[in-house]
């Protein structure tokens, strides 16, 4: 048993390593996804796609292709960089923007980098996880540190898979790796617990199913509103330059703003990501209920953690509903995802945090 349990606190030890290592390496990645967007902000490519997108913004211009030469050798090669056109909001008609690198070389060197250091650092936090569950012996997901390391490699893990699957999705690399510095650095510090076993009524294999439907839910949840949050400045530039009077925006401003897709792109990630990850949130409450039959003896007692879920999964409803019937599109429907995120994100930290109820079974 002393052996066992020795086994154990190894484990947890070399858990807490790969974490803290895996921050380490992510840290990496948010320089270099920096350093990418700012040789990409000078590249003439970037420049010629911000003046593009500003003109069809202006007439309402077709998709348009944007070349760039560059010189390999003794050899001078031409490069193109397609911009496509989405259909905005109301009567704007406007290009996406190239991406982070924008088509220059040293851009395009510091984005693979960056990419390929969020893929390292995902791998070491998934070890991290990985060792966290060999030192409980059951699902990594008992309390609030195990739930947020575990929903940061999730959401990393779905944006690489975006990637793998050819999605240009680069451009939500930097915010994301910004994002979840912050929640590892909350997890380690704030929130971290050591490894314990849950109560007996818990220790079901309904664990597996409802907890990790609720991290794939979330972190999904959490890919669509950052891009809801990136349409928000998106559409505002988009105004902007579109506006006869008034104040244009700035450079640097635009040499950000510009290289995002277009408002009307990403409003349409936003939907599609909420709308195919609903049914999965749906299951996610029904599991919860069917094991709370298990585990307490009721399907539903209205306890605050399925309170505060079903409240957001009624936000989202409503999002949905609005976007498939009342054709609400744009800002309105962007505030209204905004605000269900932030039911989620209270049930998650309000509820277990300030709020006392049958889920509260492990502090934090």
């Amino acid at each position: 048993m002393n052996i066992a349990a020795a086994a154990n606190e190894d484990m947890a030890s070399i858990s807490n390593v790969l974490i803290y290592s895996a921050m380490a390496v992510y840290t990496l990645a948010f320089l270099a996804h920096i350093t990418e967007w700012v040789f990409g902000s000078r590249s003439k490519v970037g420049r010629t796609a911000a003046a593009l997108t500003q003109h069809a913004v202006a007439t309402q211009a077709p998709a348009v292709t944007v070349t760039a030469a560059r010189k390999t050798g003794d050899t001078t090669v031409i490069e193109q960089a397609e911009v496509t056109t989405r259909s905005g909001t109301g009567s704007r008609d406007v290009p996406d923007g190239p991406g982070a690198a924008a088509g220059d070389e040293k851009g395009e060197l510091y984005g693979r980098i960056a990419i390929s250091l969020t893929v390292l650092a995902f791998l070491v936090h998934l070890g991290g996880v990985v060792a966290r569950t060999l030192s409980v012996q059951r699902a990594p997901w008992g309390n609030m540190y195990e739930f947020s390391t575990t929903f940061s490699l999730v959401a990393v893990g779905g944006y690489l898979l975006f990637l793998t699957l050819g999605k240009n999705l680069r451009w939500i690399g930097l915010p994301l790796v910004t994002s979840v510095l912050l929640d590892l650095g909350l997890a380690v510090t704030v929130l971290y617990t050591d490894s314990d076993q849950l109560v007996p009524a818990l220790n079901s294999y309904w664990l597996w199913i409802h907890v990790s439907c609720a991290i794939i839910s979330g972190a999904m949840f959490y890919l669509g509103a950052l891009a809801t949050v990136l349409y928000l400045f998106r559409d505002r530039y988009e105004t902007k330059l579109a506006s006869a009077e008034g104040k244009q925006p700035g450079r640097a401003t635009s040499s950000v703003l510009g290289r995002l897709p277009a408002a009307a792109s990403l409003d349409k990630f936003a939907y599609r990501i909420n709308a195919v990850i609903f049914p999965l949130w749906t299951f996610t409450i029904i599991a919860g209920a069917i094991w709370a039959e298990a585990a307490w003896g009721r399907y539903w007692g209205w306890d605050p953690k399925e309170t505060w879920s079903f409240i957001t999964w009624i936000a989202y409803a409503c999002y949905l509903h609005a976007r498939a019937t009342a054709g609400w599109k744009g800002r309105k429907a962007a505030y209204l995802v905004l605000i269900a995120f932030a039911c989620f994100i209270f049930n998650y930290y309000g509820v277990n945090m300030f709020i006392t109820g049958l889920h509260s079974y492990a502090g934090v």
